[in-house]
């Protein structure tokens, strides 16, 4: 991939890792502020099942965040837009799409196969 689409991809990573990182901080800041009392169990069992929500979507953004701190790594290490299963140029329209992909549209629609059928 050209030196300079790789950075644009970069700056793209780098952005999105801000904003998620910004909002775990908040997520983490409001949970730990929170000096509610609930007395009525509806309310309680209501606002744990917010909670839980919460923390599950923070958990796949979690996740997203190494897969996004990786991509930048390839990217220093002109990796990135390689796919590690044939070695093939992932397209450009698969990477604006989820610059975080390490397979081609091809690979990963097998994999996808694969593991339907497992």
């Amino acid at each position: 991939m050209e030196k300079a689409k790789a950075e644009a991809f970069k700056v793209i990573l780098e952005e999105q890792l801000e904003t998620l990182l910004r909002d775990a901080g908040k997520t983490v800041a409001e949970m730990t502020d929170e000096k509610e009392n609930f007395p009525d169990p509806t309310d309680r069992a209501s606002m744990e099942s917010d909670r839980n929500f919460e923390l599950r979507i923070r958990d796949r953004e979690r996740r997203l965040i190494g897969k996004i701190r990786e991509a930048i790594k390839r990217i220093e290490d002109g990796e990135f837009g390689i796919c590690e299963s044939c070695e093939e140029e992932i397209s450009e329209s698969r990477l604006r799409a989820r610059p975080v992909a390490t397979l081609c549209i091809d690979c990963k629609e097998e994999q996808e196969r694969r593991e339907r059928i497992g």
